[in-house]
């Protein structure tokens, strides 16, 4: 078995990893300006995790290669959304890593597929378990002469809007297991969910709007579902109105799709021409993009970023060198080349929808027989490698983007 480690090593985003033929993933960060994986691969088949862009952003670039495609039948229909998103943005940047062609050609030759249904792909017998992570997101389990475990991106706790990851995988020799949160413990949900309520009904009190960048997939339709669970009504905004037409014909990848369409129809829709109005009193509005690198969030920001009165609720990780990430870190944020100060509140709130410490170390110590294992997409890796050596009876090894091991 032959590994190469072409993007997601030791930082967040642009995952890559390419196990004999067949390529784990392959995102974009989504930084200013982008950073794509490393070249020279030419794999002859890809297997997709899950629809964010880190994982999933630029697989459309390689259909030159004609690769096969395996993902669930959710993530397909989410990436093509993430496609479109991200050819408009590319307009506007003037950089292009695909085209509509490109985009055409990956949908046809998606080939969907179930968790749990077995497939063979380049010599290896291929599993799909469910990852917790967004609907549709999935671990990948490689069983060859050697067998591997790609958790991907995972959640094994459950939250309003996925139950927790799968957790009975099989063995496996290798494990190639994200470290987001390695050395950090997520907050309680319910305490966490009930100070965000609360700091936003004081927002609207004190006459300010309450501003909620998230994740189109995902967290735009957990935040609704919290804020319905509480009583507030929202406006909505951005990709996340389009992903929840794409849950509602997806409904078995969800814990309770009757409790998301109740906490959707809650909310109020937004039409761009509709924007200025909503601002006229205070209001709360769950938009895009999560990290505020585009979407309509910058059009809110750009009307009340010096408004001391109104808030923004960062909802997710905040990759360095992001919008996001300059206004919890430096207080301002870029908007059309402009940088804009926040004389805004600016609060960050960890409803994470990845495995935490305990969850990581828990996960290692469940997987029996695995021998070596490779920590990628985190800042820690190497530590969490060096926690594994001296706790579990396996090696490890924090790979750098480039890297290349061969396991006999």
């Amino acid at each position: 078995m032959k590994i190469r480690f072409l993007g997601g090593c030791r930082e967040v985003g642009r995952s890559a990893i390419l196990v004999d033929g067949i390529l784990l993933d392959y995102g974009m960060k989504p930084c200013n300006p982008p950073l794509y994986p490393l070249n020279g691969l030419r794999p002859s088949s890809i297997i997709v995790s899950h629809a964010h862009l880190d994982h999933s952003g630029v697989v459309a670039n390689l259909m030159d290669l004609r690769p096969g495609v395996f993902m669930t039948p959710v993530t397909r229909d989410l990436s093509l959304l993430l496609a479109h998103d991200t050819l408009k943005i590319s307009k506007r940047q003037g950089i292009f890593p695909f085209d509509m062609e490109d985009v055409q050609l990956l949908m046809q030759r998606v080939q969907p597929v179930t968790y749990q249904d077995c497939f063979q792909v380049d010599g290896y017998s291929v599993r799909l378990f469910d990852a917790g992570h967004i609907p549709g997101s999935a671990s990948i389990h490689l069983d060859g002469e050697k067998r591997l475990l790609y958790t991907g991106d995972i959640n094994t706790l459950n939250t309003r809007l996925l139950n927790g990851a799968y957790g009975r995988y099989p063995d496996a020799d290798v494990l190639i297991i994200e470290s987001t949160y390695f050395g950090r413990t997520h907050p309680n949900r319910k305490e966490l969910e009930r100070q965000f309520v609360e700091s936003i009904i004081q927002t609207l009190d004190d006459g300010g709007s309450a501003i909620l960048p998230c994740f189109a997939i995902g967290r735009t339709q957990e935040i609704l579902m919290i804020l319905d669970a509480y009583g507030l009504s929202p406006y909505v905004d951005g990709m996340g109105v389009d992903v929840q037409q794409v849950l509602e014909r997806h409904p078995s990848y969800l814990r309770d799709i009757d409790e998301l369409q109740d906490a959707f129809n809650n909310a109020k829709v937004v039409e761009p021409e509709h924007r200025s109005l909503i601002l006229k009193e205070p209001s709360i509005i769950v938009t895009t993009a999560g990290m505020l690198n585009g979407g309509p969030v910058l059009y809110y920001l750009g009307k009340v970023h010096d408004d001391p009165r109104s808030k923004i609720l960062l909802t997710g990780y905040q990759i360095e060198g992001t919008n996001g990430w300059s206004a919890l870190e430096r207080g301002y944020v870029e908007i059309d080349g402009e940088m804009i100060p926040l004389n805004m509140q600016v609060e960050y709130y960890d409803f994470s929808a990845h495995a935490d410490d305990a969850q990581l170390k828990k996960l290692i110590k469940g997987c029996k027989n695995v021998g070596m294992v490779f920590p990628v997409h985190g800042d820690d890796a190497e530590v969490f490698a060096q926690w594994i050596r001296n706790n579990c009876s396996c090696d490890a090894i924090a790979p750098k983007n480039g890297d290349e091991i061969i396991l006999d």
